[in-house]
């Protein structure tokens, strides 16, 4: 038998893994710093690119697409190669897939903090950015195949299954969910409006969290759990049932995300069933894990990377019990728009993709560079805090979430709210989010000190070089089933049959989720009186949407008493038709907006903006004075218009040619009732004593950005009435 001498490629493992922990730190730096601004809310007072709503989205990014990112390609390129005993197919790809990853995330950490964004969770990037993310993907997924066919060891491993699921999903979810319309160089609209939008940003967001933080890390972990074992995997038949099954489950269960929305039955019911089934092959996979360390529990004791390891996989298992849990209709009506949320995202996101990738450096580095760990010390001393870390994050966060939930629902025995001022949950929950910050704190501690245990280690040891491997050449065999062979075994051979059946898997539960909603009519109700946005409420729309309002307030009150009494009539589907993208929010910081509309005065909205304190005496939101200082580019307006028009929204020709005097006369009425209103003068006259004091011309109030953003603000939830809907529901009855 011939026996073949090649070499592994580990510079491109190294570029990873030193990318891995350098925007490790970055991102959550950021996430530590966007949880002091909940105590200190004017913390970047004035700077608009560090404000918290351009800030959470770079926070998001940083951590799930350059820390995990990073880590996925660094696991996947090391393992890889060696359960297929071959070099990559292309340094070339390898090498591109590196350099174009950072170049995106170098893109997004300088457009999130300034404005240009989506505001669709996890997919804020603007359009030319989505097109990037796609061909660097595309490289990737190349390079991984390619290698298949170049291999020299003819069965397929568990973990390359997974690795193959996840450059499939990613790539259909990506693709369908960035589909948007640009209006300029970075400015777009989702082509999908309101609930149909909302259904296609949680099927992509929700696996999201499925393809991109699991499936890869479940890869990464049936390949480095036996190595830093020593032992073989528990299960094959497990291994086979928790696959097929996980992938094909996991794709149904997006709608869990809009239980009680204006999202249809039917598809909401569809994503609690199957969330509830997930449990299941996601249990399935934790044991796996957990029982092929069984008879190694001494080395577990003393050997961090299986400590960091164990943790990880417990944090899975917490993870996918909670979430179907969250998914149930009862359990969900409490926890959803809570802090309860962000305590079970952190501990997927803190344990589960950070202690494993944490492991894997552990373990990576002093292989790579021939050499021992310079101190288990600090390895064991990291673990611990990162552990303390965690548990000081998530414990209050749950209570902070558990207490919101009862206060918001809480009423007198007269019918009346017990807290009507949204203000009172925030004060109850301050010390909690002390806690956190805490927490969060100590985790970055520990992974300072990996770096520096890493370094310290590479400084000692050998350079990276490539690996030296020899392996027999594949021979030819049949392409039918031999003998005593069973199906999953031939198939194990064939990666081009597995990729097609896995592909089959995962858009099944897509295509029967969103193509009846996006072409059935009778799903979304018309409402006649909801009419598109005016030019200058449609620019207000864009300011809210660039300064990340979205992520602290939602637009979408659920049919409760509580959320009925306290916010206004319940979201009707058809109130949402010209929303491009939608705006339903995933978390409640401050209040609901969706029927804010009328509710305060223009000069209210004003100071409200300028100086949140002022006109809400304890609230946490920071200042967004540059709305009230800067002039409003308006210039844009009926390129955007006509897009609209492509989208389907009902503009005409003379819409589009009057834009601006529309906008003009509508401006004109809002600086009007400010000049009339007799708590106008302070903020407005300390503005205008700092444009004078620069030099710089005065902008007349209509023209400045916060006016436009108002225009938008009083607009939310005028459409309808509540015995508009009343007729409308018996119409449909």
């Amino acid at each position: 038998m011939e026996v073949q001498q090649f070499y592994y490629d580990n510079k491109i493992v190294k570029k990873f893994l030193y990318a891995t922990m350098v925007w490790g730190i970055v991102g959550m730096s950021v996430g530590l710093l966007l949880a002091f601004m909940f105590m200190f809310p004017n913390l970047t007072d004035g700077i608009s690119w560090l404000s918290f709503g351009r800030l959470r989205p770079l926070h998001t990014n940083a951590v799930i697409f350059a820390f995990v990112g990073n880590a996925i390609f660094a696991g996947v390129y090391y393992s890889t190669q060696r359960l297929l005993k071959a070099r990559m197919f292309s340094d070339f790809l390898s090498n591109f897939n590196f350099w174009g990853w950072q170049a995106i995330i170098v893109a997004a950490a300088i457009t999130l903090p300034l404005g240009y964004t989506t505001s669709k969770e996890y997919a804020e990037l603007e359009w030319p950015i989505d097109i990037a993310i796609a061909v660097v993907w595309v490289a990737f997924g190349a390079n991984l195949i390619g290698t298949l066919f170049k291999r020299r060891q003819r069965h397929l491993y568990v973990a390359i299954w997974f690795y193959l699921a996840t450059f499939v999903t990613v790539a259909v979810l990506h693709i369908f969910n960035s589909l948007e319309l640009p209006v300029s160089a970075l400015k777009s609209y989702s082509v999908y409006a309101g609930v149909q939008d909302a259904l296609v940003q949680w099927w992509y967001g929700h696996n999201a969290v499925a393809f991109f933080l699991t499936t890869p890390f479940l890869g990464l972990m049936y390949y480095f759990i036996p190595k830093a074992a020593n032992r073989p995997i528990y299960s094959y038949r497990l291994s086979i049932v928790h696959f097929w099954s996980l992938i094909f489950i996991y794709i149904w269960a997006g709608p869990h995300h809009l239980l009680y929305s204006s999202l249809p039955d039917w598809a909401q019911n569809l994503g609690v069933a199957f969330s509830v089934m997930l449990i299941a092959p996601s249990w399935g996979g934790m044991i796996n894990g957990l029982l092929t360390l069984r008879g190694a529990w001494d080395k577990v004791r003393t050997d961090p990377v299986l400590k960091f390891m164990v943790v990880a996989i417990t944090g899975y298992g917490m993870a996918t019990f909670e979430g179907p849990m969250l998914s149930l209709k009862n359990v969900n009506a409490i926890a959803h728009f809570s802090d309860w949320i962000i305590a079970h995202v952190h501990v997927g996101a803190l344990a589960w993709n950070g202690f494993l990738t944490f492991g894997m450096v552990y373990w990576l580095v002093p292989k790579m560079t021939k050499t021992q760990l310079y101190s288990k010390g600090l390895a064991n001393f990291h673990f611990w805090i990162g552990t303390l870390g965690i548990v000081l994050y998530a414990l209050p966060m749950y209570v902070a979430g558990f207490t919101q939930a009862l206060m918001w629902k809480d009423f007198n025995p007269d019918g009346t709210l017990v807290y009507g001022n949204f203000l009172e949950t925030v004060n109850e929950i301050m010390p909690m989010y002390w806690m956190r910050a805490i927490g969060g704190s100590l985790y970055i501690v520990g992974a300072c000190i990996m770096i520096y245990n890493v370094v310290v280690t590479i400084k000692k040891g050998s350079k990276v070089e490539d690996e030296l491997a020899e392996a027999p050449a594949l021979t030819r065999v049949s392409k039918r089933r031999t003998a005593g062979e069973t199906l999953h075994t031939w198939l194990e051979r064939k990666p081009i049959q597995l990729t097609i059946l896995a592909t089959i898997a995962i858009l099944i539960g897509g295509i029967v989720q969103i193509v009846p909603t996006i072409l059935v009519k009778s799903n979304i109700p018309t409402i006649t009186s909801v009419k598109p946005y005016t030019p200058l409420e449609l620019e207000g729309r864009d300011l809210y949407i660039r300064e990340g309002c979205v992520g602290c307030h939602s637009q979408m009150i659920r049919p409760f008493r509580s959320e009925v009494e306290r916010y206004g009539e319940y979201a009707k589907a058809g109130e949402f038709v010209y929303d491009h993208p939608f705006l339903w929010g995933s978390k409640r910081t401050g209040p609901d907006l969706l029927r804010v509309g009328g509710k305060y005065s223009d000069n209210w909205h004003l100071n409200h903006m300028y100086d949140p304190q002022s006109t809400s005496s304890g609230s946490i939101m920071p200042a967004y004075q540059w709305l009230v200082r800067n002039e409003h580019d308006r210039s844009g307006v009926q390129d955007k218009m006509k897009a609209m028009i492509s989208l389907g929204v009902p503009y005409t020709e003379d819409d589009i040619n009057n834009a601006n005097s529309s906008m003009e006369a509508q401006a004109k009425g809002i600086e009007e009732n400010l000049y009339s209103d007799p708590d106008f003068a302070k903020s407005y006259e300390a503005d205008k004593k700092y444009a004078n004091d620069n030099g710089e011309p005065f902008i007349e109030m209509k023209d400045r950005e916060i006016v436009a953003l108002i225009a938008y603000l009083q607009r939310l939830g005028t459409d309808i009435k509540v015995k508009e809907t009343e007729e409308l529901l018996s119409k449909n009855q």
